[in-house]
C-alpha cells in the first residue's frame, strides 16, 4: 500500500481518511484489478448506487470509471457463460485497459491458450471510444481520433469469442460515457417527417441543403499528401466518367439522409424507397454516399455488405459506423435507380446502414471524413483526412427527447446477417440431402451415380462445414444445452453460430425420422475425415482389420459412459467438463488444424490412424457425441433401410460388405451404429449383387418387405 502514503500527505485529514478507506481491497471486488487499470489512483470509490461504475481519482480530480461488463452486458459467451471484464474509461473516453476476470470459451481454454485473449483484450487500452474500432485479421494499424478507423487484430479460430467480446467493451463503454462522461451526452434528437414531400430535381435538392456535394481538388489534396499526384500509380481515372480528363477531381462526393421521405423519395423514387425502408429494422437509418473522381469513398476491391475504410461519420467526436446495404449496383452507374432529374453520373454508389444503437442524431451537426492512404512504393505511403462538415435543415424533422441509454439489437442477429452466404449455402445442401434420403430407394437403383454423391457430399462437409464454416458439432453443445435448460434457457446463446444452430436444428429432427445416421453418416466433418482417409488406405493397400464380432458388441458401449462422465462432471465444473472434453479430437483437427500442442495433435493422428486400419473406429467407439445421438435416435419413427427375407438367411453379403459392423448376422441393421451409407440398399437394388434378385430368373420375384 506504499502508493497510497506517497500521495495521502497532500490530501486534508478528512479527505485522507476517506481515501485510505475507500482503498479497503474488502471493500471493494477486483481492487487489485482496477488498480492496474489505474496505476496513477489515490482514491478508488465503491460501486455507485444509480450506476454500477467504480469512479477513480487521483488526488480530487477524476481519472475516469472502472465497470464490470456484465453489470451493463449480460451477453453470454459461445460457451454459454457471460465473458467478465472488468474495463477501466478515462474521463476523456479513452480506455485504460480492459482486464478478463472470468471466461468459460473453449477455444482459448483448451485450444489456442489464455495468451491469443489477453492479447487481443490488451488492444483497447490507450484507445479512444470516439474511434471507429474495426476488428481485421490482418492487424492494419490505421488511424484513430484524427485518422480514420483503428483496426484491431482479430483472433483466428475465435470469431464469434471476439466479435462478443469487442460488442461487449463497445457496447457497454457507450453506455457509461453517455451517462457519466461530459461531451458524450446524447442531444435532443431529431425524427424525420414522414408526411412532407414535394417532387424536386437534383439541383434544387441541392439547394435546399437536403443533397450534399463535397469536392476534393487535386491541388487540396497534393498539399495534404505532400505529393503530386502523379506519384500514386494506384490513382486512375474511370473513362466512363462524363468529365474530361484534366477535370477530374481527386474526390467528387455527394451524400444525403434517406429517410426523410422528401429526401429519399425524390433520388430513389418510391418503389426503390420503399425496398430500401423495408430492409431497416426499428431505429436503424441510411446515409446515400455517390463519388467518382481519382479516389472515390471506396476501393475497387470494396467487400459489399462491410464497413467503408475510406468513410467515416462523426459526431459529438464519436464515430458512427457504416456498414453498405448492398442494394446498389456500383460497377454500372447508367443503371443507379435515381429518380432525380439532373444528377451526373458516378463510378460508386452505396447505401450505408447506421444502427440504432450508433446513437445518431440526423438532426444535429455530423461530419463526414475521407481518410486517404496512398502507397508511393511498396516501402512508403501517405496519409491524408478531408473533413466536411453539414447539419440537415430543421424543417425537416420533429424534435423529441431521447433517453440516454438505448437498447441495442442482438448481437445474434448482426452475426446473422454477416454470414448470410455460409447459411444460404448450408441450406441447400441440406435441402438437397434430404431429398436424396426421402428418395432414397428410387436413387439406389443408380448406385453408382448414389456412391459418387455420397463421396462429394463427403468432401463438402468436410471442406466446407467443418473447416470453413466451422459446423463441428460436439459434446460440448450437448452439456451446454442442459446446463441452459437447468440455469434458464436462453436461445440467444445458440443463435450466436448459425452453422452450429441449423446443424444441430437439422441433425435433431433427423434422429427421429433416420436415427444417428444422417449426421454421423453425411455431415459429420471429422467422420468424414475419417472415410476419406479410409479410402486412401485402400489406395495405398493398406491392410484392413475387422475386429470380431464378440468384441466388437462389447466395443461400442464404451462412448457411453464416456458420455455420461462428461455430462456429469459438467454439473460440478464446467471447466473440468471442457478439460474432459478433449477426448473428442474435434478442436484439434477441425478447429486448429492441427496448429496445437504436440500431445493433442498426437492423439488425433492417432486417433486417425487407426481409422485408417479399422473403418471409422473412433466413431464407432470412443465418440460420445454419437453416443448421445443414439441414445436420441432410438425415438425415431421409421426403418428406411429395405430388408427381405433372405437377408442373412442365407445372404450375408450386406453384411460383409457393411464398413461399420452395423448388420447383424440375422440380416437386421443395428441404427445405433448405422450411418446411412446407403450402400446395403445399393446392394439390395442391384440385380448384379441382390441373392434375391440373382434367383428371379429361376423363381418368381421377390418382393421387398419394410420391417417398420
Amino acid at each position: 500500500m506504499l502508493w497510497i502514503s506517497s500521495f495521502s500527505a497532500a490530501l486534508p485529514a478528512a479527505d485522507r481518511a476517506a481515501a485510505l478507506a475507500s482503498a479497503d481491497p474488502a471493500s471493494i471486488p477486483y481492487y487489485s484489478v482496477i488498480q492496474a487499470l489505474f496505476p496513477k489512483a489515490t482514491r478508488i470509490e465503491a460501486k455507485l448506487g444509480d450506476f454500477p461504475v467504480y469512479p477513480v481519482y487521483q488526488l480530487q480530480q477524476l481519472l475516469g470509471y472502472a465497470y464490470e461488463s456484465h453489470d451493463l452486458n449480460d451477453l453470454p459467451g459461445f460457451s454459454g457463460k457471460p465473458i467478465k471484464l472488468m474495463i477501466g474509461l478515462l474521463a476523456d473516453g479513452h480506455f485504460s485497459g480492459v482486464q478478463v476476470l472470468d471466461h468459460h470459451e473453449p477455444v482459448f481454454l483448451h485450444g489456442l491458450g489464455q495468451k491469443p485473449l489477453l492479447d487481443f483484450v490488451a488492444q483497447y487500452r490507450g484507445r479512444s471510444l470516439r474511434d471507429p474500432l474495426v476488428i481485421d485479421s490482418q492487424g492494419h494499424r490505421r488511424g484513430g481520433a484524427d485518422g480514420g478507423p483503428v483496426s484491431i487484430d482479430g483472433v483466428t479460430k475465435a470469431t464469434v469469442s471476439v466479435i462478443i467480446i469487442n460488442d461487449t467493451v463497445l457496447s457497454s463503454a457507450l453506455q457509461v460515457a453517455r451517462s457519466k462522461l461530459e461531451g458524450f451526452a446524447q442531444p435532443v434528437a431529431a425524427t424525420p417527417k414522414t408526411d412532407l414531400f414535394e417532387p424536386l430535381s437534383g439541383d434544387q435538392l441541392i439547394e435546399r441543403g437536403y443533397l450534399h456535394h463535397w469536392r476534393v481538388s487535386r491541388d487540396e489534396a497534393q498539399a495534404q499528401l505532400g505529393q503530386h499526384l502523379d506519384s500514386y500509380p494506384d490513382l486512375e481515372i474511370d473513362e466512363d466518367q462524363d468529365l474530361d480528363r484534366d477535370e477530374v477531381p481527386f474526390s467528387d462526393i455527394y451524400f444525403a439522409y434517406l429517410n426523410a421521405p422528401i429526401i429519399g423519395r425524390n433520388l430513389l423514387g418510391d418503389a426503390e424507397y420503399q425496398r430500401v425502408l423495408d430492409t431497416l429494422k426499428t431505429g436503424e437509418q441510411v446515409l446515400a454516399v455517390f463519388s467518382r473522381g481519382l479516389f472515390p469513398h471506396v476501393p475497387d476491391n470494396f467487400k459489399p455488405g462491410t464497413v467503408p475504410g475510406r468513410l467515416s461519420l462523426i459526431q459529438q467526436g464519436l464515430s458512427i459506423e457504416l456498414r453498405d446495404l448492398n442494394m446498389l449496383d456500383e460497377q454500372a452507374s447508367d443503371r443507379l435507380p435515381f429518380a432525380a432529374s439532373g444528377l451526373p453520373s458516378f463510378s460508386r454508389a452505396h447505401l450505408f446502414r447506421i444502427k440504432g444503437q450508433a446513437g445518431f442524431n440526423p438532426g444535429a451537426e455530423a461530419a463526414l471524413t475521407l481518410n486517404v492512404e496512398l502507397p508511393r512504393n511498396h516501402l512508403i505511403q501517405d496519409q491524408a483526412r478531408f473533413s466536411h462538415s453539414y447539419q440537415l435543415p430543421v424543417e425537416l424533422f420533429d424534435w423529441v427527447k431521447i433517453e440516454p441509454q438505448q437498447t441495442p439489437p442482438p448481437l445474434w442477429l448482426r452475426i446473422w446477417q454477416d454470414r448470410w452466404p455460409q447459411v444460404a449455402v448450408l441450406l441447400v445442401a441440406l435441402g438437397l440431402l434430404s431429398w436424396v434420403f426421402v428418395r432414397q430407394r428410387h436413387f439406389s437403383h443408380q448406385g453408382k451415380s448414389l456412391t459418387r454423391f455420397r463421396w462429394g457430399f463427403l468432401c463438402f462437409t468436410l471442406f466446407y462445414i467443418g473447416i470453413y464454416a466451422q459446423g463441428q458439432l460436439s459434446v460440448v453443445n450437448i452439456y451446454t444445452l442442459l446446463l441452459a435448460l437447468v440455469d434458464g434457457f436462453d436461445i440467444r446463446l445458440f443463435l450466436l453460430d448459425p452453422i452450429i444452430f441449423i446443424l444441430w436444428i437439422y441433425t435433431f429432427i433427423s434422429l427421429f425420422l433416420w436415427g444417428r445416421g444422417l449426421y454421423c453418416g453425411w455431415l459429420c466433418p471429422f467422420g468424414a475425415l475419417q472415410e476419406l482417409l479410409g479410402w486412401l488406405a485402400l489406395k495405398l493397400r493398406i491392410k484392413q482389420r475387422r475386429i470380431p464380432d464378440r468384441w466388437h458388441r462389447r466395443f461400442i458401449l464404451l462412448k457411453y459412459p464416456l458420455l455420461i462422465g462428461l455430462v456429469g462432471s459438467a454439473f460440478m465444473s464446467l471447466t473440468l467438463a471442457e478439460q474432459l472434453a478433449e477426448v473428442e479430437p474435434f478442436k484439434t483437427s477441425m478447429t486448429l488444424l492441427f496448429v496445437r500442442h504436440w500431445p493433442f495433435v498426437l492423439y488425433a493422428l492417432v486417433l486417425l490412424g487407426l481409422g485408417m486400419v479399422v473403418h471409422k473406429f473412433y466413431c464407432r467407439y470412443l465418440c460420445p457425441l454419437g453416443a448421445g445421438l443414439a441414445i436420441i435416435g432410438k425415438l425415431r419413427r421409421f426403418n428406411w433401410l429395405d430388408r427381405i427375407d433372405l437377408c442373412g438367411q442365407p445372404c450375408q453379403r450386406c453384411k460383409r460388405r457393411c464398413g461399420i459392423h452395423a448388420i447383424k448376422a440375422d440380416g437386421a441393421i443395428d441404427y445405433d451404429e448405422c450411418i446411412q451409407c446407403l450402400e446395403c440398399v445399393i446392394i439390395l437394388n442391384d440385380p448384379k449383387q441382390c441373392v434375391a434378385s440373382l434367383q428371379q430368373a429361376k423363381q418368381k420375384p421377390i418382393t421387398p418387405i419394410c420391417r417398420i
